[in-house]
């Protein structure tokens, strides 16, 4: 029987061995499939049940450098042989990272990759600057909310503009938490883990107007939406104030006026004048949390109503936002992007294993060290 097993993956991997594997390893889940394709092969949460406790853990939460070596060992076995069902070994591979992973966590997921998987090749690519490709446009101002933070970056002719980058924790997990605590008031009996609260939130809440919003803490409140009936393994009521209030924290300012909108207004402010009307009439929405229900409607209202008062009047003269529709769900936007770079030959930013496992080091692409003649040994 291991032997059928073993010519199967083989056959498969000798079918997919010109293929390009991307990969999108978000703090919630990651995001598979193979350069070229218009849409991942599947979506899987980034997280692991451990042998030992039998708990579920996420692999951005780890104790030190081996403890995540161990779970980037185990998920990465179970993303290669149960999903994408190839044997990693000489595959060629994309990985997409955002501008906050830390340099531990690529330096231990590519020790991992060549050493333990022995895989070929590894390209690794920032996530906000591939996402533009899916549009056929080489400027926009990227925001991705996902499950820890909301970071924000501008990208003008194909240039990310990194003095002018924002970042805040404020995505899913800060609903999630919000949701949490309201829970507890009307539900205290319920355990609302973060498979449930992430269910509750897609099915039932959404982003109320800015007009309501303004309203839900005067004296005289608006009606709330009806509550509705969770059909999960426990049937219980959502009230309607939870459906509405699930994501005001996005837009609510904290003690150094900071919130989501202002990341955008104080991004604009930081890039040069005469590029900032044409960063703000193409921005980019992705990340899960933005498929809300009302996020975009509410973002641009927001927008229109600080942009003019007195904390930007006189600094940003933009009046005017728009906003790009992605070929694609938002969830999975940074994906398609690396599937489109994923066919494109790029050399001087592929690692290959042999200079891998020479060097003992990824190239961080900012340093001039590595962005040179001698420094692009890396990929050739």
């Amino acid at each position: 029987m291991s032997g059928k097993v073993s010519r199967h993956y083989e056959s498969i991997r000798l079918i997919c061995e010109k293929q390009v594997v991307v990969l999108d390893i978000g703090a919630a889940y990651t995001k598979f499939g193979y350069a070229g394709e218009a849409t991942p092969r599947g979506i899987i949460r980034t997280e692991i049940k451990c042998q030992e406790t039998k708990k579920i853990r996420s692999i951005f939460k780890y104790d030190n450098v081996d403890d995540l070596y161990e779970l980037l060992v185990e998920f990465l076995h179970s993303l290669f042989f149960k999903h994408v069902r190839i044997t990693p070994k000489d595959v060629r591979l994309v990985i997409l990272e955002s501008l906050l992973t830390p340099t531990k966590f690529r330096d231990t997921l590519a020790k991992v990759l060549f050493r333990h998987f022995e895989i070929a090749s590894l390209m690794i690519l920032p996530s906000h600057l591939v996402t533009i490709s899916t549009l056929g446009w080489d400027t926009a101002l990227v925001l991705d909310v996902g499950y820890q933070e909301a970071t924000l970056i501008p990208v003008y002719n194909g240039v990310p503009m990194l003095k002018a980058w924002q970042s805040l924790p404020l995505a899913a997990e800060a609903v999630h938490n919000r949701m949490r605590e309201d829970f507890k008031e009307s539900l205290p009996d319920v355990e609302f883990d973060e498979e449930l609260l992430e269910d509750i939130k897609v099915r039932t809440c959404f982003v109320t107007t800015l007009e309501r919003s303004k309203k839900l803490d005067s004296d005289e409140p608006p009606v709330p939406p009806p509550s509705v009936k969770y059909p999960g393994l426990k049937t219980f009521t959502v009230p309607g104030h939870i459906r509405e209030k699930a994501f005001e924290l996005l837009w609510e300012r904290d003690n150094d006026n900071l919130s989501i909108p202002t990341m955008i207004l104080d991004s604009l402010v930081k890039c040069p004048i005469d590029t900032r009307q044409q960063l703000a009439e193409n921005i980019l929405l992705v990340g899960g949390t933005v498929m809300a229900t009302g996020f975009t409607a509410r973002l641009k209202s927001e927008l229109i109503s600080i942009v003019s008062s007195n904390l930007y009047c006189e600094k940003l003269k933009v009046r005017n936002f728009k906003f790009h529709t992605a070929p694609c769900k938002p969830n999975y936007t940074v994906w398609l992007g690396g599937a489109i770079f994923g066919i494109a030959d790029l050399p001087s930013r592929c690692i290959l294993k042999e200079n891998y496992l020479k060097n003992d080091r990824v190239p961080d692409w900012a340093n001039l060290l590595h962005n040179n003649k001698e420094g692009s040994s890396f990929g050739i």
